[in-house]
């Protein structure tokens, strides 16, 4: 079910809006100097502090993706001290990181000193057994990366750690978590998923955000 064109065609969009939007994401993502450049152009005001900000949490989102999640660690206390004591499930996320980079080198018997210092107190808590089991099974295989938790060897899987610790650290600055875009998309989801349900009870066809942008 979609919206009839009519209904918003003559709906002013503030530019500022866009603006603010637009750079909200470069901000997120630590596109510093895109950021900068498109704050000159257009005009808008910004916070010094903001690009400052960036370049760090840029280091720290690169050393999680890159492997190296000592660094990142180490970076984060000095950016947002007490962070990864608050927040354990980020903290054992990235431990397991250098983990799976200490296996990757076949460098077993430091992972394993490794895991039994800095990953086993996790143990003490259910929530992490099973997840303490599958990085703990690497060790078994001579190609980890062909083991049935290849996934956590993953660029992907980097990444996904890279990301929520970046939003952490937005969020211990008192900064929005998710970008304004991010924000706006899901808001309108779930808006046109509710009017569709309500105007389509009989003939419900769920809202699709992909379809809604291919329009």
């Amino acid at each position: 079910m979609d919206v009839d064109p009519r209904h918003y065609d003559n709906i002013a969009v503030n530019d500022g809006d866009i603006q603010n939007i637009v750079l909200s994401y470069l901000v997120h993502n630590c596109y510093k100097e895109t950021a900068e450049s498109f704050t000159t152009c257009t005009g808008l005001k910004h916070h010094t502090d903001y690009l400052v900000d960036m370049a760090k949490r840029k280091r720290i989102y690169d050393f999680a993706v890159e492997g190296n999640a000592l660094k990142a660690i180490e970076l984060t206390e000095e950016v947002a001290p007490g962070l990864l004591e608050k927040i354990e499930d980020l903290h054992f996320d990235l431990l397991s990181l250098h983990f799976v980079e200490l296996v990757c080198s076949r460098k077993c018997t430091e992972a394993l000193e490794f895991a039994q210092v800095k990953l086993a107190p996790f143990g003490k808590l259910h929530k992490y057994v099973e997840k303490l089991e599958d990085f703990m099974a690497l060790l078994a295989y001579e190609e980890p990366e062909k083991s049935p938790m290849f996934h956590l060897l993953s660029v992907d899987y980097r990444q996904r750690v890279a990301e929520s610790l970046n939003r952490a650290i937005l969020a211990h600055g008192n900064l929005p978590s998710y970008t304004a875009m991010e924000r706006l998309i899901k808001q309108v989801t779930v808006v046109r998923q509710s009017l569709s349900q309500e105007l389509g009870k009989d003939g419900f066809q769920s809202f699709s955000l992909r379809d809604f942008l291919k329009s």
